[in-house]
């Protein structure tokens, strides 16, 4: 696609987890799946400072939701549970951004001023999160930073039922860094590349998290003709490209749907008129599971006509009938529905589409929507349908969505306007001096670029090594220990970069793997106790111990005389001996094989390949 011609804008929200202590309180920055004490609450808008409402806020006020909220004393106080007010901003957090905000060029602000954000979907009991602009104007690359804020991470949902929503409020408060970028991203690749960018910002100003979730990013997108949309939750960097893709390829969609309603001459006034026809009577025959079961519980099976909208409902970019499945539920409650695209299907065949057709009195471009439920709770969900429908008569329109792990995304709420700030008062404002922001800039890190050029010429690393270790969050780590052991830096990045990450996948547990244990792994190394072939054995016998004794490993593992390795290579080679005068030294790989069977572990592969080289050389000699 040429995004270009397509009219291409986007821009990025990322939020990064610090690892530090939580926000306005001193409880730990942990997760707990043991709770102590459960409160429920019931959350509804405010008025902004200005006495307006938000309209993302009114959205979740009529989903009349109640939240049960779940607290462990280890990573939770009253701060938390929005009984004790909030204390003063933690300062390391504040450090750590201000920092980002620098590195990012950014100009910080006189005075910090935390602001409420009014949000009621039941992830902040206090039916706001605190947020504070700390910078703005800043650049990444060739693309403009807006603003730069730090503000408290919202309670983790764990489950919902029904209209009861369950958080955990563990995560609740836990710092996070927000960088917004200027909508100057110019294609999806731009913004995955510009989201690593800022991504490795994060990691060379270090006490980032490091965990899945710990970095979420939001991307709004949007194309000529069509509307922003913002994508909540994309949990990858590497997702973010196809993400964005999905979206211009489903608001393309939509345009072109709204082309197809228009030669259809379909209005909106088309939509209103249209009422729900009780097919119940008509339908108790149906062998489909979801009516019958219906009908068994006392429920209507009541149908909407969808003038024009005949093969609209389930295209290949964009699911209108799901679109407004979700718009019913959110409205109504209503478990689902059911739309003529997807039909025959769940048990209705074409006897039944028949029937209906005719009761409808469907024309050639019309569809139709089942709804079984309560009539009061199906005429909800009609008006919801109804409204979506309309806006397909717009073509896009703007909204937030979730991304979902097929990359694709589902309608979670209206686009929130400005009506949703107002200033927290229990929290004095910081005022940020000259003196302090030059002495942030002595102590900030080398730009990530220079830091993985200057890594893979001073440890004798490839750039993709170099980059690699960097993006893995453990360059610190390994430039430590490479320091110390200069002789095996390759040794130290491939434990990094290979053997760790290997162990875990394989079930082994690597939490417990710090610098001391590599240090005294890499400093029996270097004194010949084994051989570097040995530490993947080492590390996943030390993982299954619970006293984790190095020596025990070692001893297990551990080297053999070379006196010993020299005789089986000897032996090996006379054994091979037509082989090895067939094929001279090119016999060095398959021999190297058989010896390092033997000896893997317990020798250097580079101390075999030398004397074999010699016993080799030996006999092709006589």
């Amino acid at each position: 696609m040429n995004y270009r011609d397509l009219g291409f804008k986007a821009g990025l929200e990322i939020h990064q987890q610090l690892d530090t202590k939580k926000l306005f309180c001193d409880c730990p920055s942990e997760l707990s799946e043991e709770y102590d004490f459960k409160f429920e609450r019931l959350l509804r808008p405010t008025q902004s400072e200005l006495g307006e409402l938000d309209r993302a806020a009114l959205a979740e006020a009529e989903k009349k939701r109640r939240f049960l909220y779940f607290s462990s004393k280890k990573s939770s106080c009253l701060v938390e549970s929005d009984e004790e007010p909030p204390h003063e901003m933690n300062r390391e957090a504040l450090e750590i951004g201000l920092k980002v905000a620098l590195m990012m060029k950014a100009r910080i602000v006189d005075e910090i001023q935390v602001m409420r954000k009014i949000v009621i979907d039941g992830s902040n009991t206090s039916g706001f999160q605190r947020t504070a602009l700390i910078a703005l104007k800043g650049k990444v690359k060739d693309v403009g930073i807006e603003t730069i804020a730090i503000e408290e991470d919202a309670a983790r949902k764990i489950e919902e039922r029904g209209n009861v929503v369950s958080y955990g409020i563990d995560r609740l408060g836990i710092p996070l860094i927000e960088v917004a970028t200027s909508a100057e991203l110019r294609d999806p690749k731009h913004a995955k590349e510009i989201a690593e960018y800022i991504g490795s910002i994060f990691k060379s100003v270090g006490k980032c998290k490091r965990v899945l979730g710990a970095i979420r990013q939001d991307i709004n997108v949007s194309i000529r003709d069509g509307a922003r949309v913002e994508i909540k939750g994309v949990q990858y960097l590497s997702a973010i490209e196809r993400v964005a893709e999905k979206e211009v390829l489903r608001q393309l969609d939509l345009l072109e749907i709204k082309k197809i309603l228009e030669e259809r001459g379909i209005r909106k006034k088309d939509i209103d008129r249209e009422v729900l026809k009780d097919l119940t009577e008509i339908m108790k025959d149906c062998e489909s599971k979801i009516i019958r079961k219906g009908i068994e519980e006392g429920k209507k099976v009541l149908v909407l006509r969808l003038p024009g909208f005949s093969g609209l409902l389930k295209r290949d970019y964009s699911r209108l009938g799901r679109e407004f499945a979700i718009h019913a539920r959110i409205k109504s409650g209503i478990k689902g529905l059911i739309h003529s695209d997807e039909l025959p299907g769940y048990g209705i065949d074409e006897d039944d589409i028949k029937r209906m057709k005719e009761v409808l009195d469907l024309e050639k471009y019309d569809a139709f929507v089942i709804f079984v439920g309560d009539t009061n709770v199906v005429e909800k969900a009609v008006t919801a349908v109804k409204n979506r429908a309309k806006q397909a008569l717009v073509g896009v329109p703007e909204e937030v969505r979730r991304a979902l792990p097929d990359d694709s995304t589902e309608y979670m709420r209206p686009l929130p306007g400005s009506a949703r700030m107002y200033p927290e008062t229990d929290i004095p404002p910081i005022r940020v001096t000259n003196v302090y922001i030059e002495k942030l800039k002595r102590e900030l890190p080398e730009e990530p670029e220079k830091m993985i050029e200057r890594i893979s010429k001073e440890y004798e690393l490839s750039i993709e090594q170099a980059r690699q270790l960097f993006n893995s969050g453990y360059i610190k780590e390994f430039e430590e220990l490479a320091k110390e052991f200069p002789q095996i830096a390759s040794v130290v990045a491939r434990t990094f970069l290979n053997t760790i990450p290997e162990l875990e996948r394989e079930g082994y547990d690597v939490s417990w793997i710090d610098q001391k244990i590599l240090y005294d792994l890499f400093s029996n190394l270097m004194r010949g106790k084994f051989a570097k072939e040995a530490i993947p054995d080492i590390l996943a016998f030390l993982s299954k111990s619970e006293k984790k004794v190095l020596e025990l490993a070692i001893k297990k593992f551990g080297g053999v005389d070379i006196e010993e390795v020299r005789k089986f290579i000897k032996r090996v080679v006379r054994e091979k001996r037509e082989f090895v005068r067939e094929r001279g030294m090119s016999a060095l790989g398959p021999l190297m094989g058989v010896v390092m069977k033997e000896f893997r572990g317990k020798v250097d592969g580079k101390v075999v390949s030398e004397i074999l080289k010699e016993e080799i050389e030996k006999e092709i000699s006589t």
